[in-house]
This record gives C-alpha cells, structure tokens and sequence, in this order.
C-alpha cells in the first residue's frame, strides 16, 4: 500500500534523524516505527485482558492463599528483623 502523508516540520525532523542514526531510508524508519506502536498496544490489550481476568477470578481461597504466600515471601526475603507484614497490624493496614 502506499500513503502520502504530510507530518509537522518537528516529526519529520525526528524521522530523517531516526532514520540517518539507523541507517535505513524515512519509509523504513516510519514502517518500523509504526509497526512498535502496534506491537506496544497489542501487549496493552493482552496485558488489560489479564488483569481484567485476574479480577472477575471468582476463586477467593486461592487468592488468600497465593496473598498469604506472597506476604510470608516479602517478610522472609528482608535484610532487617522488622517484618513488612507485621502480623498485629493485619486487617488494620493490609
């Protein structure tokens, strides 16, 4: 396919410098810079979709534990005695 675009000074300033430090022509610059913002948002939506999975997850249990593991993990793994996750503050500040 081929387009004609007509970019600000500034972007098109940018894409000859881009591309003079890659060492490809401006159509190969803007291609591939074009073809990272789609990659970029792709990863977004993925990462969106599992989030939004990770919340209508309906296994509670599982969620403690795995929330319980996690907090034992980051109290074991400190250089310092005092606990992260100090068990007397529990339901009062996490």
């Amino acid at each position: 396919m081929t387009l004609t675009l007509d970019f600000p000074p500034e972007l098109e300033q940018y894409l000859l410098q881009e591309a003079e430090q890659q060492g490809v022509s401006v159509e190969a610059m803007t291609i591939q810079l074009l073809s990272r913002s789609f990659q970029l948002k792709q990863k977004q939506a993925e990462a969106v979709d599992m989030l939004q999975s990770w919340i209508e997850d309906e296994d509670i249990a599982d969620q403690r534990d795995t929330g319980e593991y996690l907090i034992q993990a980051l109290d074991e793994d400190r250089l310092s005695e005092r606990k992260l996750f100090p068990p007397e503050m529990k339901d009062t500040t996490w």
